[in-house]
């Protein structure tokens, strides 16, 4: 029942409201690495502590951007589904029809990368509790709890916790899995269809409930990966799902319009030999070299540069990798490139095209190192994965700050979960008239940048370790077919005086890695950001 066509966006609104996500539990994390792993042996304990709940400001479409709290009050593993429970109560005023303008409900295993998202039917509308008129809208009040039921794919058996995404108030960390042999039952007199009016509000203190409605044979629900993009002047990484390419910038590699390896592209390929007998997974051990081009000159040409300089780098690996993989070859010429040319940085978007990659399937069991990284940018291949980030609804202190056109923006720290360091920052509108900050997108794209790690409004924003020169861009959710969502709350429409929190999420540094540099788009950069457990 994996989803593989486009996802239908629901709007989740009310005759008298609206509903929609959120987190919290404060937890002191000060000291916490150390008290819980002592020599990092193994996994912090997972503690059920339900529910998990945090407050703060959502987008609505109305501009009626109210604060919310929202509850994680379950997250059940059954032999078929994984079900979450979670309330939402809307703490300020607001009237008529509203929809929350956050991601989709998206649980994350912060270890392995795999995302998972609620199960639709093929109208789109959600599974668990249902809209009353089964139109997918709710009925709100001021100051109500609504409970809520949703059903998501069944997470493996060795997921521990996830972090949870899509509530409009940052990522949810460390929410633990309840193996259950049966859910919780489903209310057994909702009450949401008789309160669908604004004039009609529940009697003080009880909650809005809804019918419960199962998955069917139609029940359709996307799963993917989370897909990283780490960068360097030589070399750069992604990892989507258990592949992983190295692109070797053609610039360092070959001199124009030649074939053969220069002294300094031997060396590199020396050094990514002995990345490739690291990372490849010796249960399928092929490694694919690809060359690429730009778009000057015919494709026929191109075709032919591509394959020649994917061979000159083919036979020097074969040299130095020794024995035990499988080395196979294919040039795409100017048929993929991952810049965008003939723009003002066309020159940077040209060379970024130039490259040869080496894809393969990486191998998860190779644990990661506290070595510092190599000065040829051969670093951008290394997994670092701590454990998953316990919960917190503290998002720590301002490290630093800046204001542009009206907008004022406070960082805080970097806080590591598995795989991945999360980036919470706020915005806050300083001007008496609504607006929209210019953010991201094309126009924050470093020069000649790869444009799928670009959307989102945060999408421009990157993490630079000055000493190894690598540069983190924002994670992206890869659920197949050419479907992406960036791993990065969307900035709307700020109203006057009102703060919101948004996080982005990006491949984690070594662990001994304590600061890095965040690249904040047109708001420029902020050295010395820590990076915490």
């Amino acid at each position: 029942m994996a989803r593989k066509s486009p996802l239908t966006v629901v709007a989740l609104l009310a005759s008298g409201s609206l509903l929609l996500t959120g987190c919290s539990v404060t937890e002191d994390v000060s000291g916490w690495w150390s008290e819980t792993f002592g020599d990092a042996s193994g996994p912090p304990e997972v503690r059920e502590e339900f529910p998990y709940v945090r407050e703060g400001r959502i987008f609505q479409d109305t501009g009626q951007d109210t604060e919310m709290r929202f509850a994680v009050t379950g997250l059940e593993r059954t032999d078929e589904y994984t079900v979450m429970r979670y309330e939402v109560t809307y703490l300020g005023d607001f009237s008529g029809p509203n929809r929350n303008l956050s991601m989709a409900h998206t649980l994350v295993d912060p270890l392995t990368g795999r995302v998972y998202r609620e199960f639709l039917d093929e109208e789109g509308l959600k599974y668990g509790s249902e809209s009353p008129n089964q139109d997918g809208l709710y009925p709100v009040h001021d100051g109500v709890t609504n409970e809520y039921v949703r059903y998501f794919p069944r997470l493996p058996d060795e997921t521990a916790q996830v972090t949870f995404v899509g509530s409009g108030l940052g990522a949810m960390t460390g929410i633990p899995v309840q193996d259950v042999e049966e859910e919780t039952p489903g209310p057994e007199n909702p009450n949401g269809a008789d309160h669908l009016t604004l004039d009609d509000p529940p009697p003080s203190g009880e909650n809005l409930t809804f019918a419960n409605r199962r998955p069917d044979e139609d029940a359709l629900a996307d799963e993917g990966w989370v897909q990283s993009f780490v960068d360097s002047e030589i070399a750069s990484t992604t990892r989507d799902g258990d592949r992983e390419i190295i692109s070797l910038h053609s610039d360092v590699m070959f001199a124009f319009d030649e074939a053969s390896l220069t002294e300094e592209a031997e060396e590199v390929v020396r050094r990514a030999a002995t990345t490739l007998a690291t990372n490849v997974d010796p249960d399928d051990p092929t490694i694919t070299v690809i060359g690429h081009t730009d778009g000057i000159g015919s494709a026929s040409y191109n075709d032919n540069l591509s394959v020649e300089r994917a061979e000159s780098v083919r036979d020097l690996l074969a040299e130095e990798i020794g024995t035990g993989y499988t080395l196979e070859v294919e040039g795409r010429g100017m048929d993929e490139p991952v810049a965008r040319e003939g723009g003002p940085d066309d020159e940077q978007a040209r060379a970024r095209n130039r490259r040869v990659e080496f894809s393969y399937v990486f191998d998860d069991t190779v644990e990661a190192t506290e070595e510092e990284y190599d000065d040829d940018g051969l670093g951008t291949a290394q997994r670092n994965v701590t454990w998953p980030a316990p919960f917190s609804d503290d998002p720590g202190s301002v490290v630093a700050e800046g204001e542009l056109d009206g907008v004022r923006l406070e960082i805080y720290p970097l806080r590591r979960d598995g795989a991945y360091v999360i980036g919470t920052v706020a915005f806050t509108n300083t001007t008496d008239e609504p607006l929209v900050p210019e953010l991201g997108g094309t126009e924050a794209i470093q020069a000649g940048g790869p444009e799928q790690f670009n959307k989102g409004t945060l999408g421009g924003f990157q993490l630079l370790e000055p000493e190894a020169g690598l540069v983190r861009y924002v994670a992206q959710m890869d659920f197949g077919e050419g479907r992406y969502s960036s791993f990065a709350e969307e900035v709307h429409m700020l109203q006057p005086g009102n703060t919101y929190d948004l996080v982005a999420v990006f491949p984690a540094p070594a662990a001994d890695v304590e600061e890095l540099t965040l690249r904040a788009g047109p708001f420029g950069e902020f050295e010395e950001i820590p990076v915490e457990y």
